[in-house]
């Protein structure tokens, strides 16, 4: 074999604190070779994004130092590479795409102008010619119409635009190596897997080397050559994807492995619930909307006209039993989370009606909004930015509690209770929320939803910030708290492997509106409308010989 085209031998990372030194990067040694797609995998902490921003001497913090070790590129050490040095490599031979465009792509400069900037910079191009090359590129990755929207902003743009920018950004000055740092985390699932075969197709016309970044081994496992797995700073295990995948000799790995929500090879229709019944009647729907309307105006202003109207729910019918699971399913702006919102009252409804045990919402809003309050409660997709960062969890679950008129003597105990129904350690009541994980934040907000002793939960998007181990286990302690509870829950997402494995029927929603709904084995096994099966169609397997997908139906691109 070829030597590689780069290599890291021996690296540590520390991070000095006072007096104290703590070690991030542990000996790490790895190779990448030309037009391989090399996966870095593991939870968040592991120190995947840290190994390569120590590649390229972006350590995040002064105090953090590389203390030894060498990263070679092409033969060249780029340890101890002066900042001069450090910034002709940085574009032209390694180019980096972040987890989050927004955060990394400037909002007051237009999208063109952000690529042609490293073209005017490492290529010497003036104005004129690196407008045309930024345009050739943005066409390259994507953008259906470059030259007009070359003068367009990122706000302007979907989520799955703006990773496209990115990538062309990283890709201007034609790098040999590309750095995907966690690319489609926050990506639909069509949109991840449009991005994903944007980056082979990449790779296959530009001979690119790629390091991917992820926690998630599907991804992995239908894209990359090798893998490398990373567990607090160590490489544990390293080699082909396949033996990897099939052979796993690490219990880490194992653990990641067990953890992917893979759809069944076989998804059969399961039997259908017997409607649920009190002394042999049929009981009524905990939750019933007919027909409901949210329409929204955008545009227009204090000293300008043109305000329009737009429909973000339209004509939704939908009935939901106690003790149901109901997956709620679809790609951003499809009116899930505004869906939910009307659920609970938090967004006025345009017209229809939204009925919780009988207190409908549009005749009787004042009854019904007393009854949500104290029967329903939400569970927030950003653990950290839902919790109260100056509370500590105890003052936080006291404070719903006392809300709700429980006796302030019994308010400590309560907290305990709590805790230990969503496997908190009960110390945890008197930490805040900047001292725990993404996991020990979302079981926090589970317990604040259950203060109330509700009857329906709608969690929405509650995993989809979460590493694939800890997603398992808050998707286990929902079936638990289900059993435990007699809960309606009402699971918003649009990851649809987790709700096949965690919900009795499912919502497909569409613009606005449903396009399919049926009992969850059903709908996986046979997805009669197109967008279902796009959907499905769309996610990454762990088995490497399935191929990735990335099917639009006519008529619904994602492009924004």
């Amino acid at each position: 074999m070829s030597a590689p085209m780069l290599s890291v031998r021996d690296l540590v990372v520390r991070a000095h604190l006072g007096d104290a030194a703590r070690t991030l990067i542990d000996g790490v040694s790895l190779d990448l070779h030309k037009g391989e797609v090399l996966g870095l995998v593991g939870e968040s902490g592991s120190g995947k994004s840290l190994l390569c921003r120590s590649m390229v001497g972006l350590l995040p913090s002064p105090s953090l130092a590389v203390e030894s070790g060498s990263v070679l590129l092409e033969g060249r050490d780029l340890i101890g590479a002066s900042e001069a040095e450090m910034l002709k490599v940085r574009g032209r031979d390694i180019g980096m795409i972040f987890q989050n465009p927004t955060s990394h792509l400037d909002p007051v400069m237009r999208i063109g102008d952000q690529i042609a900037e490293g073209l005017r910079y490492h290529e010497g191009l003036d104005a004129r010619a690196a407008r045309a090359a930024a345009i050739e590129i943005l066409g390259q990755v994507g953008f259906p119409d470059p030259a007009r929207q070359y003068d367009s902003y990122p706000h302007e743009f979907s989520g799955g635009m703006r990773q496209r920018a990115m990538i062309g950004a990283a890709l201007s000055c034609n790098p040999k190596i590309l750095i995907a740092d966690e690319p489609t985390t926050a990506l639909d699932v069509t949109i991840q897997a449009q991005i994903l075969k944007l980056l082979m197709s990449l790779r296959e016309s530009r001979g690119l080397s790629i390091i991917l970044i992820t926690h998630d081994l599907g991804i992995v496992a239908q894209t990359c050559d090798r893998i490398a797995v990373m567990r607090q700073g160590q490489i544990v295990e390293q080699g082909n994807k396949r033996s990897i995948l099939s052979a796993p000799q690490h219990p880490y790995t194992k653990a990641l492995i067990a953890s992917h929500p893979s759809l069944p090879d076989h998804l059969g229709p399961t039997p259908a619930h017997a409607p649920a019944t009190t002394a042999g009647a049929p009981l009524r729907p905990l939750l019933e909307i007919d027909d409901l309307h949210v329409r929204f105006a955008v545009g227009g202003g204090l000293f300008k006209a043109g305000a329009k109207t737009v429909s973000a729910v339209k004509g939704v019918s939908l009935r939901v039993m106690p003790g149901e699971t109901v997956g709620i399913v679809g790609e951003s702006g499809s009116g899930k989370s505004t869906l939910a919102r009307a659920i609970l009252g938090l967004t006025p409804l345009s017209s229809g009606h939204v009925s919780f045990d009988g207190a409908d919402l549009a005749q009787n809003s004042r009854v019904a909004l007393a009854k949500l309050r104290r029967e329903a409660a939400m569970v927030f997709q950003d653990p950290l930015n839902a919790l109260n960062p100056r509370l500590t969890v105890g003052q936080m679950l006291g404070e719903v509690l006392r809300v709700h008129g429980k006796d302030p003597s019994s308010i400590p105990a309560r907290i305990g209770e709590l805790l230990d129904l969503v496997g908190l350690e009960r110390e945890f009541a008197d930490r805040k929320p900047r001292s725990m994980s993404g996991g020990q934040c979302q079981r926090a907000g589970i317990a604040r939803a259950l203060a109330i002793d509700p009857r329906l939960v709608i969690a929405d998007e509650c995993v989809a910030a979460l590493d694939v181990t800890i997603q398992a286990q808050i998707i286990d302690l929902f079936r638990e708290l289900k059993e435990k509870m007699s809960l309606t829950l009402l699971f918003i997402a649009h990851d649809l492997a987790i709700v096949r494995n965690l919900c009795d029927r499912v919502v497909v929603m569409y613009r606005g509106e449903i396009v399919e709904e049926g009992l969850s084995a059903e709908v996986f096994a046979n997805p009669r409308h197109p967008y279902t099966a796009a959907l499905i169609g769309a996610i990454p397997d762990i088995d490497p010989d399935k191929p990735l997908l990335a099917v639009i139906p006519p008529g619904m691109s994602s492009a924004a």
